[in-house]
């Protein structure tokens, strides 16, 4: 191949490496402005059920890992009428968040994996998650025997096996709707 030809297929090749680097930079843009808008819809469906409910709290959104992020919070510490949008063991958040994401879905027409947190109940939950998953470890390593949890939500279950796995077990999920759990094993 001549000089020539080595030159031409070189900026052949830069010129489509441009190409992908535009590319890809303009996908991540739009799974920037997708996952702001879904955080705007949502806010906006979240602010309208507190003054219908007549409740104070400050909504605060936020994107990382590919994924949006929405607190509903208050000053007031004592704020029962924000708690009881939690409900027992996070029902009614959880309820919450899926009316939320149907109603990203319904303006976007965009599936949505957006979290919703209250009084900051997910944060506290997972601190009890990373408990249980290094209590279950610890459990399934002196037993040598497989260690079943307790039903738990995608989202809690999700946060289970990761700390199981680097805790070096595995764990898998067991179970269907409302019973599937989680079930840690010493051996892989």
């Amino acid at each position: 191949m001549s000089s020539e030809s080595v030159s031409e297929v070189t900026e052949e090749l830069s010129g489509e490496a441009a190409a992908a680097d535009e590319q890809q930079e303009a996908a991540v843009s739009n799974s920037a402005k997708r996952l702001d808008e879904e955080g705007d819809v949502a806010a906006d469906y979240l602010e309208e059920l507190l003054d219908i409910a007549d409740i104070d709290g400050d909504i605060d959104i936020e994107v990382r890992n590919g994924r949006t992020y929405i607190s509903i919070v208050s000053e007031d510490e004592d704020n029962d009428a924000l708690k009881s949008l939690v409900g027992a063991d996070g029902e009614v958040l959880e309820a919450l968040q899926e009316l939320a994401r149907l109603s990203v879905l319904t303006s976007t027409g965009n599936r949505s994996r957006l979290v919703l947190d209250i009084t900051g109940y997910r944060e506290g939950r997972s601190k009890e998650l990373l408990k249980i998953a290094q209590d279950a470890v610890a459990e399934a390593k002196a037993s040598g025997q497989d260690v079943a949890l307790e039903p738990m939500s995608a989202y809690e279950r999700k946060i289970v096996h990761d700390a199981i796995a680097d805790l070096g077990l595995v764990s898998e999920s067991e179970g269907e709707g409302s019973n599937r759990h989680i079930v840690v094993s010493v051996e892989s």
